[in-house]
């Protein structure tokens, strides 16, 4: 797949870190302009220093993508300033942990703020922006948003509601070649986890519950979300590709 995305533009949200950092860094190894987003512009710059140090090219845009006017006016700029968006990741995601009965209203809705209105506005402005020329949209989904996870109910409905909008945004998107995926991970080895897999009786409980016996890395997800980004994938939308080790396709992985 050697500069399957020369020339295009990709805007990644979450691009500080973890899961879109590495596609931030995968993406312009392909060939794209890549502009990461998040809303601590240290890491962000960290990424955008490494990407042009391999030859790469980047840019960095502070934006807080549960803000809907910041977060359009990011997207919106990008286009004007290079003349077309090609590419749209939806990384970004919050979320709380807390029993149900617990929980209060707005630790709720805290879960939905990035994950579910954040993908929301990026789709919205991405469809519009896309809609002359064709483009590609993925956005990142979980396997708590497939499987009932206790402590998590908030994240887990997040989740499950950013694939099937994802699929009715790619019946909306289809006529006009704009194409909409969604990558399922499940434990992936970023920041975000790192406290858990710290733990080595943590780490070991979670790689017994995968087939593959470990946890994932944010490059193997990186690599995913390109096949879906490109020209490679240009009858493939609405689908959603589970990146997990197996997780998510058997009930017992090892018995004790």
């Amino acid at each position: 797949m050697q500069g399957c995305l020369q020339g295009k533009v990709a805007f990644i949200t979450g691009g500080g870190s973890g899961i879109g950092a590495a596609t931030a860094e995968r993406f312009a190894q392909e060939g794209a302009h890549v502009v990461v987003c998040g809303r601590r512009l240290e890491p962000l710059e960290a990424v955008v220093t490494s990407i042009r140090a391999g030859g790469g090219e980047a840019e960095a845009v502070q934006a807080d993508v549960s803000d809907e006017q910041a977060f359009v006016a990011a997207l919106e700029g990008v286009a004007e300033r290079h003349g077309q968006l090609d590419i749209l990741v939806n990384n970004a995601m919050a979320f709380n942990w807390g029993s149900i009965e617990e929980m209060t209203t707005e630790q709720w809705h805290e879960n939905f703020t990035t994950s579910v209105d954040g993908t929301f506005w990026g789709t919205r402005t991405a469809l519009q922006l896309m809609k002359a020329h064709g483009g590609s949209i993925v956005n990142l989904s979980s396997i708590c948003g497939e499987l009932g996870t206790p402590w998590m109910s908030g994240y887990s409905a997040s989740k499950a509601a950013v694939t099937n909008f994802s699929r009715a945004a790619a019946g909306e998107g289809a006529p006009y070649g704009i194409r909409v995926n969604v990558v399922i991970p499940a434990v992936v080895e970023t920041p975000a986890t790192a406290g858990m897999l710290a733990d080595d009786k943590a780490r070991k409980s979670t790689e017994k519950l995968i087939p593959m016996g470990r946890v994932g890395q944010p490059e193997e997800l990186a690599n995913a979300i390109l096949f879906l980004a490109s020209d490679q994938a240009s009858y493939i939308t609405g689908a959603t590709l589970p990146v997990d080790g197996g997780r998510s396709a058997v009930l017992v992985t090892a018995l004790d």
